[in-house]
């Protein structure tokens, strides 16, 4: 399987990126300054002069400049990278959860964009593109030849406006086209539903600046009318990640007061803290705590915690934070792995740099970089298994190591695990897997009817331990 690099179309460099509330350094300010390797900047310097003077084209200064910085940046690990204009303001505005945009996750193999994931309620999602469909034109242009970069900028534009995408699909003898418009999406970042009485259902898609009050909103919404809850599965697949406050929120209106959520360690001195389950660790800009509103019973329910290798970076600090407090059972495949921490520095003409400054670890010390969260039951998308091969943090080139536990194996290594048993409501082996585009929390949602059966049992092994 080539290696892939990630990026997303719709919310830029915000996807997969836990960012410390925007944190911004002041690394120019730092006190231990290195001196400059003059010779090596002079070596520099002389193929910036052959270029302007010899190219077969004349190359503006600028372009040359953000071209040089995007390359020192690209190439330390997959995550950090340079901002422009359009892709600081996506940042800007996606942890708001509303942008412009197709809905789709990409990223690149063998010369062609690979789609990683639909969005929910997205154009993408609607026209029912699929994770592993290869895009190899875009309108009338090949993708062949293009940078990542490139093809994510020809995939931009204004809502209304319309994009052929030339898809080969695995099981398609012929390319399929679908035509998609873009539109400004609002992605909802929670939702919820009470799935039978006495258990409930919590979906966050990502974590927005509004995602710990929407979630309090929501748990309260299931408790509404005297209803007591006997279970609660909080749903965290495919949930790329975000903003770091909102994983501490999350955290916290499940777990006690001040305890350790999640620590970072870095380089430099602003790399190294440690987040507990409090108010000043997760409010940003507000002085009411929404979690005052959330019931008492919530921070005991039996709780399940669904992941997947789509779940990422502030999902990944949620389920470790829960299962190293055993707050929470996971259950469901191994996670992405993004346990690094981007520090976002503002240049000049509305320009920024991400910088990979430090990595996560679990409350317990886990690194989470490259290995991601082992579930505690192994439940595979399907009776069958299913899901597919996905790409993890593992597999992406300069990938940061994980300096405290061995990295995930890759899929073909190591002893299976062992699956769930299929209940009465799953497939028999001999049925066909799941589709790609999957109604979360339904009767068709193998890993979510795992958990609802797990909920069951420990309700009963609770009510026979009483007697």
């Amino acid at each position: 399987m080539s290696k892939a690099k990630t990026i997303s179309l719709t919310v830029g460099a915000f996807v997969a990126g836990a960012l410390i509330s925007l944190h911004i350094p002041a690394l120019a300010d730092k006190e231990a300054k290195t001196g400059l390797p003059i010779e090596d900047l002079r070596t520099f310097a002389e193929v910036y002069g052959a270029i302007k003077q010899g190219y077969v084209e004349p190359v503006e200064d600028k372009k040359m400049i953000a071209n040089a910085i995007s390359g020192m940046l690209s190439n330390l690990d997959p995550h950090s990278a340079y901002l422009d204009a359009d892709a600081f303001k996506d940042l800007q505005v996606g942890t708001q959860g509303e942008f412009g945009g197709l809905g789709i996750e990409v990223g690149m193999e063998d010369g062609l964009v690979k789609v990683v994931s639909p969005i929910e309620d997205t154009p993408a999602y609607r026209a029912g593109i699929k994770s592993g469909d290869l895009i190899f034109k875009l309108d009338d242009t090949p993708v062949k030849g293009l940078t990542l970069s490139d093809a994510v900028k020809k995939m931009r534009g204004k809502p209304k406006t319309s994009l052929k995408l030339s898809i080969l699909r695995k099981g398609e003898a012929k390319p399929l086209e679908i035509t998609l418009v873009r539109e400004v999406i609002k992605v909802q970042s929670v939702k919820s539903k009470l799935v039978e009485p006495g258990y409930g259902w919590v979906r966050i898609t990502q974590f927005q600046e509004n995602t710990v009050a929407e979630l309090a909103k929501h748990v309260a919404g299931l408790y509404k009318d005297g209803n007591k809850l006997q279970g609660l599965v909080l749903d965290l697949r495919n949930d790329p990640g975000g903003l770091l406050n909102g994983a501490i929120g999350v955290s916290a209106a499940f777990l006690p007061p001040d305890v350790k959520v999640v620590s970072t360690d870095g380089r430099t001195e602003d790399a190294k803290q440690e987040f507990k389950a409090r108010p000043q660790d997760y409010l940003r800009g507000s002085k009411e705590d929404p979690l005052k509103t959330m019931p008492v019973d919530a921070k005991k329910v039996p709780m399940v915690v669904l992941v997947n290798g789509g779940s990422a970076s502030a999902s990944e600090i949620v389920a470790g934070a829960l299962q190293d407090h055993k707050r929470a059972v996971i259950v469901g495949t191994q996670t992405f792995g993004k346990g690094s921490v981007q520090s976002v520095l503002p240049l000049p003409g509305n320009t920024a740099i991400k910088l990979t400054t430090a990595r996560y670890y679990t409350p317990d010390g886990r690194s989470i970089q490259a290995k991601g969260i082992t579930p505690d039951i192994l439940v595979e998308e399907s009776a069958n298994g299913g899901g597919g091969m996905r790409v993890r943090e593992a597999d992406l080139d300069r990938h940061l190591s994980n300096d405290r536990d061995q990295e995930a194996p890759k899929p073909d290594a190591g002893k299976p695990q062992a699956k769930a048993k299929p209940g009465k409501n799953d497939k028999a082996d001999d049925e066909e897997d799941l589709p790609q585009r999957l109604e979360y929390a339904s009767k068709g949602d193998y890993q979510f009817q795992q958990a609802l059966n797990l909920l069951k049992g420990l309700r009963i092994m609770q009510n026979k331990s009483k007697e």
